[in-house]
């Protein structure tokens, strides 16, 4: 379990539907952008339940191997070594698979008895099948809008799952959670966000992904420490987003015009 306090501002009745997903022993599948806090809610949702958390972060080349385990050889032995899923199953800990349509999969066909009244992970290599603990919860993260037509959960994946969207917060909201994550002053955490509105706007820019709030947490971070405002936009909202000079600088032009 995270030992301080996660800082995390809920943006509707998410932290209800965690309580009672983890209750009632279900799956939680997150849906959204990049950066718009599913990863910090799973974090202070973990804390709140005083529950440890395990967090993978998948990718091309995650496999079900690296979740579960694998034999290893230490000295003159064979031992087999539990893996991040395998030990959260026995340790009664929430388990969180960031991107999970990253994976290869065979991540996905391993974790399907998880998903159900099974409950349960057959590793075989061993030819054995694990029970999950009775406080173990699957949580998974999806980022609908970046995998279309590339890599998406299939529908009888999909539906394993409650689900939650996630969006950036609003405007407000986003001001709240700059001030309390890097001591911003409130005025300057308001250009910040009304900088990332206007660019999540321009949808006419073709942009894979717009200004996350965890990029305007980066470029507040910055303007704290010193660094000056336009550069600090420049370096942490506007290089990120995408490497075509001519876009960056109309972006950089837009933002110089409202900070």
């Amino acid at each position: 379990m995270t030992e301080k306090q996660p800082y995390y501002h809920p943006s509707g009745r998410e932290i209800e539907v965690f309580e009672h997903a983890y209750t009632n022993k279900l799956p939680l599948l997150l849906k959204g952008p990049t950066g718009t806090g599913k990863s910090r809610f799973v974090e202070y949702m973990a804390y709140q339940l005083h529950k440890p958390l395990i967090t993978i972060s998948c990718h091309e080349e995650t496999s079900s191997t690296d979740l579960i385990g694998r034999f290893i050889i230490k000295g003159a032995e064979t031992i087999w070594l539990d893996g991040p899923l395998t030990l959260a199953m026995k340790k009664g800990a929430i388990v969180y698979l960031d991107e999970i349509a990253e994976a290869r999969p065979d991540v996905i066909v391993a974790i399907h008895p998880l998903t159900d009244h099974r409950r349960e992970l057959f590793i075989d290599k061993l030819n054995e099948s694990i029970a999950a603990h009775p406080d173990f919860m699957l949580v998974a993260s999806f980022n609908p809008g970046y995998q279309k037509g590339f890599k998406e959960l299939k529908p009888s994946t999909r539906q394993r799952f409650v689900a939650l969207p996630f969006n950036y917060p609003l405007p407000k909201m986003e001001v709240l959670i700059l001030t309390n994550e890097t001591g911003i002053d409130d005025n300057i955490a308001q250009k910040l966000v009304a900088i990332a509105q206007k660019i999540r706007n321009l949808k006419e820019l073709g942009l894979t992904e717009t200004v996350s709030t965890r990029l305007l947490v980066d470029a507040a971070k910055l303007i704290k420490s010193g660094l000056p405002k336009r550069l600090s936009v420049k370096v942490a909202m506007l290089e990120p987003l995408t490497d075509e000079p001519e876009l960056i600088q109309a972006l950089e032009d837009l933002s110089n015009l409202m900070i």
